[in-house]
C-alpha cells in the first residue's frame, strides 16, 4: 500500500481531477539504504529518492524510513517555487493525443526498434539533448545555470517494484512544451531547436544534439505500463507532471505542488515496468546497457549501485579460552578480529571511457589507440595496424579501424558475414554491431573498429541500412581505408609484420578476389605466393613481374596440394630449363581466386597444366618433322585408349618424362577436380559435366616413346606394347594430379611390370636335391613303362 501524508490526503480529496494524480509515496524495498548506511567519510554524498530522484545534500536532507511499512517518504528540498500548505493544487488537465497511440505503439514495437533494451539508449539520448540545449543557451543566458551547476544524468532502480528513474539536470520543459513534444506524435523539441539555431544569424558553432526524430520518448512504452515525467524549466517558476499509460488515447498534465517532489531544474522520468520486463530494473542490467549503448555520451552518467568495503571488527572470545587465559597470567591477551564487508549504496560513474575518435589523430598516442582497442573489443594483444580518419563531404563520419593480431577462431568465421567487429554509433550513441555485410564485405569481416555518423537516424534498422544511400557511401570509404591500412602493413620495413598478417588473413583477401571484382586492383598487390624460385619465402605479384624474362609475356602458375608436389610435377620440366618462374598455388582457394583476377599489370595468368601452352620457343620445322615421325603412333595410342583421352599430341613441355596428361582449356583442372570430389556436400552429378577434356601428351625424345613408335611400325597388335600404353596412361594420370579410377588395377600392372623387369636380376631360385633327382626317376619310370608296353605287345 502507499502511505499518504495528511496534507496530501486533504489535497487529493479537494482536487476534482484527483484520479489523475500520482501517489505521494512509493513503496521501496527494505534493502534500500538510508543515509546512515553510508560511511562517515562520505558525508556529502548525493542521493535521489525513488520518486523524483532529486538532488540533496546529505548534511541538510531529512530522510524518513519506516521500517514497518518499508516506505521511503523522500527528501525535502529548498525549491525555487514557493509552496504554501494552504495553497489549493490545480486540477490535472486531460489531453487527447494528436495521433492514434495504438498505431504508434505498433509502429514502435514492430518497425522502429528491433529489441526492447534500446529504450534506455533513447531516453539517455533525450537527456543528453536536454543538457546540450542548456549548455548552448547558457552561453548567452548564464542565469539558466543558477539553480544547479552540474550537468549530468542519473539512473536509479527499484528491482522489487519494477521502477526505473532517469533524471537529468537539463533544460526541462514548460507546460506548453510538454503538450507540444510529448503529446504530438513524431514532434521533436530537438528538431525545433536545431531549426531555430540554423535560422539564427549569430549561430556558427557546432551542436552535438542527438534526438531529432520525435519518437525516442515513446520507446519507454516498450517496457512500461505507465510513465510519469516530472519537469522543471528555468524559464518557468512551476514544475509540471506529465503522466501517460500504454495503449491509452489520452494523457494528463498537472502542476507539482508537493515541495518534497520539487527538483531545481531538469526532467525526471519514472518508468513503471511491465511484469515481463521487470528485469530491466536490476542495477547490474542497467549498468550493462549504459556501458553498451551510451558509454560515449558527452555527459557523465551515474547509476545507483551497491558497493562494499572491508574492515576489521572485534570478535568475542570463547568463554573456555578466556578462562584458560586467565589462569596463565604471563600470557599476553590479544584482541581477536575478523574481516567483514560493509555494504552501502552510492552513485557510480559509468561512462569513463572517452570517444577518442572525436579527437585529432595527431594528438592520440599509439598507447591510447591500443588501450581503447583492448577495452572496446575485449582483446589482450595489440592490433597489427590502426587507421583513424574523418570523412567529410557528401557524408560525414569519424572512424577508427583496427587489424587484430590474431584471426578469429573457428573454421566458419571466414564464411560468416555476421560479426560484431564493427560498432556503429550515431552521435556517440551505440546503435548496433549486428551487421550482415552492410558496412564491410565478408572478406574484410576481420577488421574491427567504430564508426560514428551524424547522418543516420537513431532508430536505424537492418532494413534501413540495406536501403540507405548514406550507408553505401560509408561502405565504399570504409573499404578503401581498410585497404590503405593493409597496404601500409605490406610496405612496412619489417617484412615479418605482413608475413604475420598473411598467415592470419591471406585467405580472406583471396576470397575478396572472388567476391569483389571492383577492388581487384587493390587486392592483387596484397597477394602472396610461393614460387619455383622462392620455395621458402612468399613473394608478391609485383616481385614476380620484376623477375620476369624480357621475352616472357604471361604469369605462369601450377596448382597442387603442397609445395613439394608442385615442384616435382612434370609440367615444370621445360620451364625449369628455360629458367622461367612459376607460382605455386597450394591453397584450395588460390586457383579460383586467380581465375577471377585473370590478369595483373596486363600480364595474363596461365595454368601450365592446360593444353596449348606457349613458351615462346616454337620451331615449326621441328614440329613438322616430329608430326610426320610420330603422327601415326599418336593415332594408334588414341585408338587404344579410346574415350579416356580427347586426343594424343606431341608435347613441348616435357624433357625427362615420357608423357603427361594435361587438362583442356575449359572445365576443371586436375587440382580442381580433386577438390570437388573431396567436397562432402558436393553435387556428384556435375562432376562429369565439369570435368575437362584430357589430352595425352608424349615426349618423342624419350626412349619409351621411341620403343612404342618402333612397336607400332613392326607389330601394332603386340600385347606387351598395348599393356605398356595402358601403364603409361595410368602413370601419367597420377603424376599429373588426377585420381586413378581403379587404383587396384593400376597396382597390379605395376607389380606385373616389376616382376618382368626384375626377374632373375639379383636372385635365382636354388634347386634342391629332390628336384635334381626327380627328373632321373621320371625318365626311369618312363623307360620302364615303354619297355613294359613293348613286352606286352610282343606277347
Amino acid at each position: 500500500m502507499h502511505r499518504l501524508s495528511n496534507r496530501s490526503v486533504s489535497a487529493v480529496l479537494r482536487a476534482p481531477g484527483a484520479r489523475y494524480r500520482t501517489a505521494a509515496a512509493v513503496s521501496i524495498p527494505r534493502s534500500t539504504p538510508s543515509i546512515d548506511s553510508v560511511p562517515d567519510n562520505d558525508a556529502k554524498f548525493r542521493c535521489y529518492s525513488a520518486l523524483t530522484a532529486g538532488r540533496c545534500d546529505a548534511a541538510r536532507s531529512s530522510t524518513q524510513l519506516n521500517s514497518k511499512s518499508g516506505l521511503f517518504l523522500g527528501n525535502r528540498y529548498e525549491s525555487t517555487v514557493a509552496a504554501s500548505d494552504a495553497a489549493t493544487p490545480q486540477p490535472a488537465e486531460k489531453y487527447e493525443y494528436q495521433a492514434e497511440v495504438s498505431r504508434l505503439m505498433d509502429l514502435i514495437v514492430n518497425s522502429l526498434y528491433s529489441n526492447k533494451e534500446v529504450f534506455l539508449r533513447e531516453l539517455i539520448s533525450n537527456a543528453s539533448d536536454a543538457l546540450d540545449k542548456l549548455r548552448y543557451l547558457s552561453v548567452t543566458q548564464q542565469e539558466l545555470l543558477k539553480d544547479t551547476v552540474d550537468l549530468d544524468i542519473r539512473i536509479q532502480t527499484d528491482k522489487d517494484n519494477g521502477i526505473v528513474t532517469i533524471t537529468d539536470s537539463g533544460i526541462g520543459m514548460t507546460r506548453q512544451e510538454l503538450v507540444d513534444c510529448l503529446g504530438t506524435i513524431a514532434q521533436s523539441g530537438t528538431a525545433k531547436f536545431l531549426k531555430a539555431v540554423k535560422e539564427s544569424k549569430e549561430s556558427g558553432a557546432d551542436n552535438n544534439l542527438i534526438g531529432q526524430f520525435g519518437v525516442g520518448f515513446y520507446s519507454a512504452f516498450l517496457v512500461s505500463d505507465r510513465v510519469v515525467v516530472s519537469t522543471k524549466s528555468p524559464k518557468s517558476d512551476k514544475q509540471y507532471v506529465w503522466e501517460g499509460e500504454a495503449n491509452a488515447s489520452s494523457y494528463t498534465i498537472r502542476e507539482e505542488t508537493d515541495p518534497e517532489k520539487h527538483i531545481p531544474r531538469g526532467t525526471c522520468l519514472t518508468l513503471y515496468l511491465k511484469n515481463d520486463d521487470k528485469g530491466f530494473a536490476h542495477p547490474e542490467r542497467i549498468q550493462k546497457l549504459v556501458k553498451n549503448y551510451s558509454q560515449f555520451v558527452s555527459f557523465p552518467i551515474y547509476t545507483w549501485q551497491e558497493k562494499g568495503f572491508t574492515k576489521e571488527v572485534e570478535v568475542d572470545d570463547d568463554p573456555a579460552e578466556a578462562k584458560k587465559d586467565d589462569q596463565d597470567e604471563k600470557t599476553e591477551k590479544k584482541k581477536r578480529t575478523k574481516t567483514v564487508v560493509e555494504r552501502y549504496w552510492d552513485w557510480e560513474l559509468i561512462n569513463e571511457t572517452q570517444p577518442i575518435w572525436l579527437r585529432n589523430p595527431k594528438e592520440v598516442t599509439t598507447e591510447e589507440y591500443n588501450e581503447f582497442y583492448k577495452k572496446t573489443f575485449n582483446e589482450f594483444l595489440d592490433p597489427l595496424a590502426t587507421s583513424h580518419f574523418t570523412t567529410e563531404g557528401e557524408v560525414e563520419f569519424r572512424s577508427i579501424l583496427y587489424v587484430p593480431a590474431v584471426a578469429p577462431m573457428g573454421k566458419d568465421e571466414m564464411l560468416n558475414p555476421k560479426t560484431k567487429n564493427i560498432r556503429l554509433y550515431v552521435k556517440r550513441v551505440f546503435i548496433s554491431d549486428d551487421f550482415d555485410g552492410e558496412l564491410f564485405p565478408r572478406y574484410l569481416s576481420f577488421v574491427k573498429g567504430v564508426v560514428d555518423s551524424n547522418d543516420l537516424p537513431l532508430n536505424v534498422s537492418r532494413e534501413i541500412l540495406q536501403e540507405s544511400r548514406i550507408v553505401r557511401i560509408m561502405r565504399k570509404r570504409l573499404v578503401r581505408k581498410a585497404f590503405d591500412m593493409i597496404l601500409g602493413i605490406s610496405l612496412s620495413e619489417n617484412r615479418e609484420d605482413y608475413e604475420k598478417f598473411w598467415e592470419n588473413y591471406g585467405k580472406y583477401l583471396k576470397l575478396g578476389c572472388i567476391e569483389d571484382p571492383e577492388n581487384h586492383k587493390r587486392l592483387a598487390p596484397l597477394l602472396r605466393f610461393f614460387s619455383s624460385q622462392s620455395e621458402d619465402e612468399m613473394i608478391s605479384l609485383d616481385e614476380y613481374v620484376e623477375n620476369m624474362k624480357p621475352e616472357q609475356k604471361d604469369i605462369y602458375f601450377i596448382a597442387a596440394d603442397s609445395v613439394n608436389s608442385a615442384k616435382n610435377t612434370p609440367f615444370l620440366e621445360r620451364l625449369f630449363e628455360k629458367d622461367l618462374e612459376v607460382l605455386y598455388f597450394i591453397d584450395p582457394i588460390d586457383e579460383v581466386a586467380i581465375q577471377r583476377l585473370q590478369s595483373y599489370k596486363e600480364k595474363n595468368f596461365v595454368d601450365i597444366s592446360r593444353e596449348d601452352l606457349d613458351l615462346g620457343d616454337k620451331n615449326e620445322e621441328k614440329e613438322k618433322v616430329m608430326k610426320q615421325e610420330f603422327g601415326q603412333t599418336c593415332d594408334w595410342i588414341k585408338k587404344h585408349l579410346g574415350n579416356k583421352v580427347a586426343s594424343v599430341q606431341i608435347s613441348n613441355r616435357l624433357s625427362s618424362s615420357p608423357c603427361v596428361l594435361v587438362s583442356g582449356k575449359f572445365g576443371w583442372s586436375a587440382n580442381m577436380e580433386r577438390l570437388m570430389k573431396a567436397q562432402s556436400v558436393g553435387d556428384t552429378s556435375s562432376l562429369e559435366f565439369m570435368k575437362g577434356r584430357r589430352v595425352f601428351e608424349i615426349n618423342p625424345e624419350h626412349p619409351i616413346i621411341e620403343n612404342l613408335n618402333a612397336a607400332y611400325k613392326s607389330n601394332p597388335n603386340d600385347e606387351d606394347a598395348l599393356r605398356a600404353i595402358d601403364l603409361l596412361y595410368d602413370a601419367a594420370l597420377v603424376s599429373s594430379g588426377f585420381t586413378p579410377e581403379n587404383p587396384g588395377e593400376l597396382g597390379g600392372k605395376i607389380y606385373e611390370m616389376m616382376g618382368t623387369a626384375l626377374s632373375g636380376k639379383w636372385y635365382t631360385p636354388a634347386k634342391s636335391k629332390h628336384s635334381e633327382t626327380q627328373p632321373q626317376n621320371t625318365d626311369i619310370q618312363e623307360a620302364e613303362v615303354v619297355v613294359s608296353v613293348e613286352a606286352d605287345n610282343q606277347k
